[in-house]
């Protein structure tokens, strides 16, 4: 058998955290994402998977506490999981970043092998740290991953071997639940 991973990103963050790029900024949920929260960590409780990992952000680690209290099974955080760092525009208006560069925001998709947004990671740094943490998860068990959409869009592309231009359209929404299998390295695939 297969061992499976689900990867999921975490629930909607604060309403103040709306509209800005919050990257590896640490902040709670939303009221929407804690109601959210609480019925994800049902549904994910009643999975098969041995483990728990997460990146360490307040949004991973309470969703990661909450199932570990209702199964009893082991949590750890690796922070190879964070986020993508988005170095000065952390915590700033995305309009706000977008009328002092223009179009240069697009190059986060245009250009990710070494257009660093606000100074930060490029997608290729990205897809590399997101890489090292997968191949980092056990090979013979279920695991529960509970992360970023950037790196759960990193691991998306790389498994589909998807050039990273294409990161952006494999970013699921807030709460979603990534099913994948466990074959082996991200490069496997």
């Amino acid at each position: 058998m297969i061992a499976q991973v689900l990867l999921v990103r975490h629930p909607p963050v604060a309403k103040a955290w709306a509209g800005r790029c919050y990257g590896r900024s640490d902040m709670g949920w939303s009221r929407d994402g804690a109601a959210l929260a609480r019925r994800l960590a049902t549904e994910l409780a009643a999975e098969p998977f041995a483990t728990i990992v997460h990146s360490g952000a307040i949004r991973t680690r309470r969703l990661a506490g909450m199932v570990a209290r209702l199964t009893g099974r082991p949590v750890q955080d690796d922070p190879r999981w964070l986020e993508r760092d988005f170095g000065t525009w952390e915590g700033r208006r995305w309009d706000a970043i977008w009328r002092e560069t223009g179009d240069l925001m697009d190059r986060m998709m245009t250009h990710p092998r070494d257009f660093r947004p606000g100074g930060g990671e490029t997608g290729l740094d990205l897809a590399r740290r997101a890489g090292a943490a997968w191949d980092a998860l056990p090979l013979a068990e279920d695991v529960l991953v509970i992360s970023h959409g950037g790196p759960i869009a990193a691991i998306r592309t790389r498994l589909a071997g998807l050039p990273l231009e294409r990161m952006i359209a494999a970013v699921p929404p807030c709460g979603a639940i990534v099913r994948l299998p466990r074959l082996g390295s991200a490069d496997d695939a």
